[in-house]
């Protein structure tokens, strides 16, 4: 750990402040000004937390909703017990882990889901924003598929080669999409958040999924997606993009 990198935490004021109110991350100041401005969460809400290690947004989420909300989290690491929320570990591209989600709503529909997914930095931006903007997009697929008519969907992307191809993506499936950068946001940082509103009872016109999408749009800027992966890789650190040749 540098001594800059501690230096400039401590004098952080989201994170100083996260600390004394309870949260887990700075993070859950960026989901109060996303809720702020547009107002996603509402009382009796059923949500859903993509990738939601170490519980801030969650934490969020269920001030929001109220005791009549339902708050399911859901991530490949293991997040203590948020009071209010049922948390669980799962890989989100698994159909059992699908099917579990579906059993803690049992029944209900969901109305929102959230995602402040972030790889596994490896300090390589173009490959960081690559693997993030996959997870991002496995995620829009996910909301795709579980969210009733009229929902909302809030994802993190980092700027970057192929973030029109997810924002082309969403606007298939939502008839307001735009882009939000929180003042909570790391001055430094290249995120920003998608925001998609009033899911549609149908794509427009295309029924690829977001990723079917997203891969076609990176070709078609000169852009190859490679999925091969080594025995020993971890299959969920997503792909690589490789310059296409001439």
């Amino acid at each position: 750990m540098s001594k800059r990198w501690y230096q400039e935490n401590k004098r952080d004021p989201w994170r100083r402040d996260a600390k004394s109110k309870g949260y887990r991350a700075r993070s859950a100041y960026k989901l109060k000004q996303i809720q702020e401005r547009f107002g996603l969460l509402r009382l009796g809400d059923s949500v859903l937390d993509i990738g939601c290690y170490p519980g801030g947004w969650t934490q969020v989420a269920v001030e929001e909703v109220g005791p009549d909300g339902i708050v399911i989290g859901v991530d490949i690491l293991a997040t203590s017990p948020v009071e209010g929320a049922t948390t669980m570990v799962g890989d989100i591209t698994d159909e059992g882990t699908l099917e579990a989600i579906m059993g803690e709503l049992d029944g209900r529909g969901l109305n929102v889901v959230i995602s402040d997914i972030s790889p596994r930095l490896t300090g390589r931006y173009d490959t960081d924003q690559a693997i993030s903007l996959e997870l991002s997009t496995m995620a829009l697929d996910v909301a795709s598929k579980l969210l009733v008519p009229k929902g909302c969907f809030v994802t993190k992307v980092f700027q970057g080669a192929g973030i029109e191809g997810i924002v082309e993506a969403a606007k298939l499936r939502f008839s307001s999409v735009g882009r939000f950068s929180p003042t909570a946001s790391r001055t430094a940082s290249s995120e920003t958040y998608l925001i998609c509103q009033n899911r549609l009872s149908r794509n427009k016109g295309d029924n690829r999924t977001a990723m079917e999408f997203l891969q076609s749009h990176l070709g078609n800027i000169g852009i190859v997606v490679d999925s091969d992966q080594e025995p020993n890789d971890d299959p969920l650190v997503g792909f690589r993009k490789i310059e296409k040749r001439e």
